[in-house]
């Protein structure tokens, strides 16, 4: 409420020529309770006008031959709100055909009261009393004004610094039909910059986007028939942009118009909204700005996002009730404007600490989003993605900080539920791929098995030639070498075979079976060799190393229809590359690529080609292991091997090896001395350490066969619990270990 200390003086100036008339009317509004001041010039009055009354009595006389310039030029510097009222003491009262100078003073003075003299003191004091109210009314209506503009230049504020798109639509009826149509009446320059459209006022719909017209006109004309808020997301194809929006009807429904809040999901934008000026009356335009700002407050009241504005002392200076109500909820206290966080929150300490820590960043500048939990873990907990932003004036002053809340408790529970999806789909590919292995190697033994096991049933029949004797026995010993070789392709696949590491320059090693890669290759396909000129040593199992190159080769050979250029390069690199999503090694490497001149690989081939048994070749043509091999031994010595392919322009394999320093390499081959075979085992004991029964059994018959004395434990714990006395109670030599 506005009190006099906030008004200028509530006196009356007096202006007359005559000492006596002056006096005369100062007494009589003193003695109805006035505050009068006498004028002694025109001049005078203007100085007192400076420093302010309620209202001014003047007489006739007064102004009759005065220069009013003076005083017009000081009434037309009043502020929009003041209409400074006079009473005017005249001899000649009624219409301007009796009183000519009437018009003159109207003009002059304004907001002017004639007064006829001679007059009743009473006439005088209900003139005055008259002005002073309209005085009155007019510091109430500019204390109303001054309120006005603080509230619209804090909610300006506000969506000047939100970066919301927003704007307003209102349907019209078209050749479609019925509300078949809308422009945006409203818009905030956010607008553009979440959709991707400039100047969206005031153009219809179907004329910016006509193909999905039909799409955005349903989804907001239910909004605007049923009164119903949505939030939905939606794809702009116009601009190749994805949206959340949030929409709900203006009301009343009449207006045929949707607000809608909307913004793009991976960018958020500084949103703004423009007031309408006022204008017309003063009245209106306070009314006017009245209904504007219960319009904005009624839009940020709508949204389903949680607003908060709070200033430097923690207190807030705006809150929408959707923000108020889940304070309440999680906390237990409902928060009002005016109040300080901290202090409705110093009986939960815990909760007021991580309030400060989160509003302090923001009141500090600093502007960020952050998803937290909040609540207590035994009610309803959930998560909300928290959008702090520095609130400025007009000026640019920091005044505090404001805060967007969204929900997304059921985002995070879906994100979890995605996770656990794609670690059972990681777990079930593990399976297939064991699945897909066991098959593989079950398949490839049966082959074998069924060898050996014809070859020792022929070996049984009576009378058997000599020749077929030896075919059968030639025939297990390959068909068991096959077997051999069949499981260490498997265990260099699992990188569980025995290396035997040696120290060796991978260029000369590679020039030094070349010869014999042309012979596997053929004379159709050209191997070209290149190899750079520093030496590239590494430390690792050659034969594997050589074994991998005619996995390599024979698949290049085989992608070529055996006709074709081979390039084998030899290259020393500074650091091993990142592959198929494995961390890049920062230590020196040596690269080893083989490129053919190929079919090349289709791309969805290429994650599965270094899977066991996978093969694209004919049946009898390979058994799927051979890059198996190479995958197994290149990770199992500390490396890895990549591939490059495009189908038609063929393939390349690279693997890579770590490089070591030469002088830090030393002689890996000792001069081993071999120790002279045991023809005859009599007279020695062989200690077998096997766990399994039937191998167990048939390694002690072998060597009982050859002379030898045995004794079979399943584990070296069982033999080491044997007293000595008892083994020094033989006459034979010391014991021999074997583990079969």
């Amino acid at each position: 409420m506005v009190t006099l200390k906030d008004r200028a003086p509530e006196r009356a100036l007096i202006l007359a020529p005559q000492d006596r008339d002056a006096l005369i009317a100062a007494g009589i509004l003193r003695e109805a309770g006035f505050a009068a001041e006498p004028c002694p010039s025109l001049l005078d009055l203007i100085a007192q006008l400076d420093a302010g009354a309620a209202f001014v009595v003047v007489t006739e006389e007064a102004l009759a031959t005065a220069d009013l310039s003076a005083l017009a030029i000081w009434l037309d510097g009043q502020e929009e709100w003041s209409d400074l009222p006079f009473v005017l003491l005249t001899f000649r009262g009624g219409g301007l055909e009796r009183n000519p100078a009437a018009a003159r003073y109207l003009e002059a003075l304004g907001d002017v009261t004639f007064l006829e003299r001679p007059f009743h003191p009473t006439t005088l004091v209900s003139l005055a009393r008259s002005a002073l109210r309209a005085r009155r009314r007019q510091y109430e209506a500019r204390a109303r004004l001054e309120a006005l503009r603080e509230s619209e230049a804090r909610y300006h504020t506000l969506f000047d610094n939100v970066d919301e798109g927003f704007c307003i639509i209102e349907f019209l009826d078209g050749p479609h039909g019925p509300l078949s149509d809308y422009v945006r009446v409203e818009a905030n320059p956010a607008c553009a910059t979440h959709t991707g459209i400039p100047n969206v006022i005031g153009r219809k719909v179907r004329e910016m986007v006509p193909d999905e017209a039909d799409g955005w006109i349903e989804s907001f004309r239910s909004v605007l028939k049923t009164g119903e808020a949505v939030r939905f997301e939606r794809e702009l194809a116009a601009t190749q942009r994805y949206l959340e929006l949030a929409a709900f009807r203006v009301d009343p429904a009449s207006r045929r118009q949707v607000a809608v809040f909307f913004r793009d999901i991976t960018e958020r934008k500084h949103a703004e909204q423009a007031l309408r000026e006022l204008n017309e009356t003063l009245e209106r335009r306070v009314a006017e700005a009245l209904a504007e700002q219960k319009h904005f407050a009624d839009i940020v009241e709508g949204t389903d996002a949680f607003v908060q504005v709070v200033d430097h002392n923690f207190r807030w200076l705006a809150i929408n009730q959707a923000a108020a109500s889940e304070f309440e909820r999680i906390f237990g206290v409902r928060p009002r404007i005016g109040q300080s966080m901290l202090d409705l929150l110093a009986d939960q300490p815990e909760h007021q600490r991580d309030v400060r820590a989160v509003w302090k960043r923001a009141l500090s500048g600093e502007e960020f989003t952050g998803v937290a939990a909040f609540g207590d873990p035994g009610r309803d907990r959930r998560f909300y993605e928290m959008k702090y932003n520095t609130l400025r004036d007009k000026a640019g002053r920091h005044i505090g900080a404001y805060q967007f809340v969204y929900d997304v408790t059921e985002r995070i529970a879906a994100q979890e539920r995605l996770s656990q999806a794609e670690e059972a789909l990681r777990q079930a590919q593990k399976m297939e791929a064991v699945g897909q292995l066991t098959g593989g190697v079950a398949h490839d033994f049966n082959n074998l098995l069924t060898i050996i096991r014809s070859s020792t049933d022929l070996l049984r029949r009576p009378h058997l030639a000599e020749d077929r004797r030896r075919r059968y026995m030639d025939a297990i010993s390959e068909t068991v070498d096959r077997a051999s070789k069949l499981t260490g392709q498997l265990l260099a696949f699992a990188r569980r075979q025995a290396l035997k590491p040696e120290v060796f320059d991978a260029s000369v090693r590679v020039e030094s079976i070349a010869d014999m890669l042309r012979t596997v290759v053929g004379s159709r396909v050209k191997i070209v060799t290149e190899a750079g000129r520093e030496r590239c040593v590494v430390e690792a199992d050659m034969s594997q190393f050589e074994t991998a190159l005619v996995n390599m080769v024979v698949n290049a050979r085989d992608a070529m229809n055996g006709e074709g250029r081979l390039t084998i390069r030899v290259m020393s690199g500074k650091a091993m590359p990142a592959t198929r999503g494995h961390a890049a090694s920062s230590g020196p490497c040596v690269a080893v690529s083989i490129s053919d001149t190929g079919s090349g690989i289709p791309p969805e081939r290429l994650p599965h080609i270094f899977e066991p048994f996978y093969t694209t070749k004919e049946v009898g043509r390979g058994t799927g292991l051979g890059l198996s091999q190479v995958y197994g031994f290149a990770k199992q010595s500390g490396g890895d091997v990549a591939v490059e392919s495009e189908v038609g322009q063929g393939t390349t394999f690279t693997l890579y090896l770590p490089r070591i320093d030469e002088e830090m390499t030393v002689d890996a081959s000792p001069d081993a001395k071999g120790s002279p075979d045991i023809v005859d085992g009599r007279g020695r004991r062989v200690l077998v350490v096997e766990d399994n029964m039937e191998v167990g059994a048939f390694s002690t018959q072998l060597l009982q066969d050859l002379g030898y004395e045995t004794i079979w434990r399943p584990t070296p714990r069982k033999h080491l619990g044997s007293s000595p006395e008892r083994m020094a109670s033989t006459r034979c030599s010391p014991t021999l270990s074997c583990r079969v």
